[in-house]
């Protein structure tokens, strides 16, 4: 545009703009609908710029329909934002979109050390690089916008490739109208659907009303509201229902359940913030499968800006919701975080504050918890194998099946069960609890008395290791426990005395060679004649997850413990007695060990046929 005289200035962007604008609108955001979000943020801190103003100056107040405005059009391959703002003069025109982080907002937050804090505005642009983003989109870009207080207009246009001109314009009202002229690669940005969908995503609840622009059945144009406007959790709790809880919690979390745990609360001190947070009631179905970073929304003065800050640890990702400061800093890119102390400090107390609650519901509602446990438990004991600070405490509330009946227990409560003797926490890992309830690796300690935690989630492999004990007591895998179950008596009829097994072990060990580390008799079995064990590495439960994970997994040869009272050993031991070879059947009892642990023969036409020759004759040995 230009006046009548046709004046119209060109000028060259700066020098730091020439070299950045490139890098902008290529790399410095990640997904292109981010333009509507950065353009949408400045309108509104333009017109959150104003209504500041007006407190001292009423000649600038707002119009009493204040907005901000989205009208698309496909035909033309043209999208025009329109605000009510503070507006910009011909200089700062040239200055603010000119000139790489010279960002009007930014130099306006001076001003707000002087304000009072209910009169500050809530600024976002504080770099400056956030209208470039429109480039991504567009091949052109004209700003008309007149300062409030000034009559004058003025129009600043560019492709975006090294120049721009300022010419002098038309506007009736102070503030801002942005129109972008399409990439033809681009042109889903025009779809009413889409920039509905952005908007309620990013910029559902600014504090400024946004319209869209749409076409009607009857051809009319209509503007319609596009994004809520009110940011729930800045409201007091005795303004909000539960219905109104559970619809955002179904919105933030797009789920469908009720939440089992809302808190909402305000952070006031060294760091400010709000925070409207959810522990669902049900599980996603896809939940084990979702990326492992929490994914509870950051806002910046009601502005969303990601949803990957990581405001919670790994192990808390099932909470759903949004915390929104005043206080934090932002990097030039708006999506990738700082690491500030106010970053650091919000993650701590959010954390705690989730971590408080789940202890309280842990303590004082048992079955409502036992649901959460069920549906979130394996990934809270991820905690106990990653999180040194809260790994103790999560251990406290953590739930486990056990040997001792069918409901989930504590620690707590194992250790007061404990038999007079006893100081180790006894476990089995696996990777399914029907099985593990009928493991031969617990025949020994039933016939005791002693219980054992049944731990059938894959990170249960792992976090054992790093707890290692709870209230001084040592926590021990059953498989590694060779020689604790001397110290405790049977309970049970042990049935025949125990063979003797002098010649059938190192007939058994000269048989296996290498496939086994060890051949020994043990008291761990009253039922089974055999079974495997691991000492000094990984069990089997580990070796599965890490073959599984694709991760290289040596052979760990087994320890074979043979049952001395078993009648198919009181047998085997008689044959050793007359030097009868037992090389075969040796073969066949290490592949029934294996196949007591769900694990595959690693020679199954030999174990059939081996098999197949026993049963041949009869079963006789």
């Amino acid at each position: 545009m230009s006046d009548a005289s046709g004046h119209v200035e060109k000028r060259a962007f700066s020098a730091e703009v020439g070299r950045l604008l490139d890098l902008v609108v290529h790399s410095l955001y990640s997904d292109r609908e981010i333009f509507l979000r950065e353009l949408v943020a400045n309108a509104a801190d333009a017109t959150d710029k104003r209504r500041f103003e007006a407190l001292t100056n009423a000649s600038l107040a707002l119009p009493e329909n204040a907005s901000i405005r989205i009208a698309p059009d496909k035909d033309a391959k043209r999208l025009v934002i329109a605000d009510d703002g503070i507006g910009m003069s011909h200089d700062e025109l040239a200055e603010n979109l000119g000139t790489i982080a010279r960002s009007g907002t930014r130099q306006f937050g001076e001003k707000l050390s002087e304000a009072k804090p209910e009169e500050r505005p809530s600024l976002i642009g504080q770099f400056g690089v956030g209208f470039y983003a429109a480039f991504m989109v567009a091949d052109h870009v004209n700003v008309t916008s007149r300062k409030a207080g000034s009559d004058e207009a003025w129009t600043w246009s560019s492709d975006g490739k090294g120049d721009f001109t300022l010419a002098p314009a038309t506007r009736s009202t102070p503030g801002t109208e942005i129109e972008l002229s399409f990439k033809d690669d681009a042109v889903e940005f025009l779809d009413p659907f889409r920039l509905r969908s952005i908007i309620r995503k990013w910029a559902d609840h600014i504090s400024w009303p946004i319209t869209l622009q749409e076409i009607n059945e009857d051809g009319t144009s209509e503007e319609k509201p596009a994004n809520e406007g009110t940011a729930i959790w800045r409201k007091p709790k005795s303004e909000i229902t539960s219905e109104q809880y559970t619809e955002f919690y179904r919105h933030v979390a797009r789920a469908f359940d009720e939440p089992y745990v809302t808190l909402h609360w305000s952070a006031e001190g060294t760091t400010e913030f709000t925070s409207l947070l959810f522990i669902p009631g049900a599980r996603p179905f896809d939940f084990m499968e979702q990326s492992r970073e929490s994914r509870v929304h950051l806002h910046v003065r009601r502005m969303f800006i990601t949803d990957e800050a990581e405001l919670l640890p790994n192990w808390m990702r099932f909470v759903q919701g949004v915390v929104d400061t005043e206080d934090l800093p932002l990097n030039v890119s708006r999506e990738m975080l700082q690491a500030t102390p106010t970053l650091q400090r919000i993650r701590k107390a959010v954390t705690k504050r989730v971590l408080n609650e789940i202890q309280k519901r842990a303590k004082d509602a048992a079955p409502e918890f036992n649901t959460f446990w069920e549906n979130f438990g394996p990934v809270v004991k991820e905690g106990l194998w990653e999180d040194a600070e809260y790994r103790q405490e999560i251990a406290k509330f953590a739930r486990f099946h056990s040997t001792h009946n069918d409901e989930l227990t504590t620690l707590d409560a194992y250790i007061e069960r404990m038999k007079d003797g006893q100081d180790v926490i006894y476990y089995l890992t696996g990777d399914n609890l029907d099985a593990l309830r009928s493991s031969a690796q617990l025949e020994g300690f039933r016939a005791r008395g002693l219980e054992v935690l049944l731990l059938a989630d894959p990170v249960d492999a792992f976090w054992p290791e790093r707890l290692h004990a709870f209230n001084d007591k040592a926590l021990r895998s059953v498989v590694q426990s060779h020689g604790d179950l001397e110290k405790f008596e049977t309970t049970e009829d042990e049935g025949e005395s125990p063979a003797d097994l002098d010649k059938l072990l190192p007939a058994l060990r000269e048989a296996l060679g290498d496939a086994v580390k060890d051949v020994r008799g043990t008291v761990r079995l009253t039922g089974s004649a055999v079974v495997m064990t691991f000492e000094g590495g990984p069990d089997l439960a580990m070796q599965r997850l890490m073959r599984r994970s694709g991760q290289g997994m040596p052979e760990m040869p087994p320890v074979l413990e043979i049952n001395p009272r078993h009648a198919l050993i009181r047998t085997l031991a008689e044959r050793a007695e007359r030097d009868a070879d037992i090389s075969e059947y040796a073969h066949i009892l290490l592949d029934l060990a294996r196949v007591q642990e769900g694990e595959a023969v690693p020679d199954p036409s030999g174990f059939a046929r081996r098999l197949s020759g026993v049963l041949a004759q009869g079963g006789a040995v």
